[in-house]
């Protein structure tokens, strides 16, 4: 099998070697979004097994009016927030009016200035909430509209932890920055 509509005809059929083909085709990638949102790869494995379980058995559903990798990705990151709301004891819903909206101010900051690496390590030491809602609009490109919908919380909350992270990167970032120029005099 390579073809991507092959595949998807044996995965509808429930065939094994169709199901191995399209884990291995797409598996890495959606790995790698599921350990946007997960704390460590453990989590984000799980995340991605839970996802290709409700990929299997929804195959029927896929319509193929868009990508196919456009709805396996949904399904992780649907998959993904499920998994954070397991997770989650405590809701802080916050009013947006409680929370200046701060804007990332211009450090000085080149391109270069931090790895990628470096960015996703920071980024994956953010709370829960910053990270999903953080992940869900500057990555993901949802509306706040969207990730309250999605995270079954308030608007205003998505915006308030949008800006709380933002602000909470940007204090990682600047002391990730010291410690660096600390290190190299």
């Amino acid at each position: 099998m390579n073809g991507e509509k092959d595949i998807l005809a044996g995965c509808i059929k429930g065939k094994q070697s169709a199901q191995w083909e399209l884990y291995t085709r797409y598996s890495r990638l959606l790995l790698a979004i599921c350990n946007r949102y997960a704390r460590n790869m453990d989590e984000a494995e799980d995340i991605l097994q839970e996802g290709f379980v409700k990929i299997f058995l929804n195959i029927k559903e896929f319509k193929g009016d868009g990508p196919l990798l456009a709805w396996m990705r949904r399904i992780m990151i649907n998959t993904a927030i499920t998994h954070y709301h397991k997770m989650l004891k405590h809701r802080y819903h916050d009013d947006l009016a409680e929370v200046a909206e701060s804007k990332f101010e211009d450090k000085g900051w080149g391109e270069t200035d931090f790895t990628e690496d470096e960015l996703f390590r920071v980024i994956q030491q953010m709370p829960d909430g910053y990270r999903q809602v953080f992940m869900l609009y500057a990555m993901e490109g949802y509306k706040h509209r969207e990730i309250a919908g999605i995270m079954k919380i308030d608007e205003n909350t998505s915006k308030s932890q949008y800006s709380r992270g933002r602000r909470w990167l940007q204090e990682r970032l600047i002391k990730l920055k010291v410690e660096r120029k600390h290190k190299d005099e």
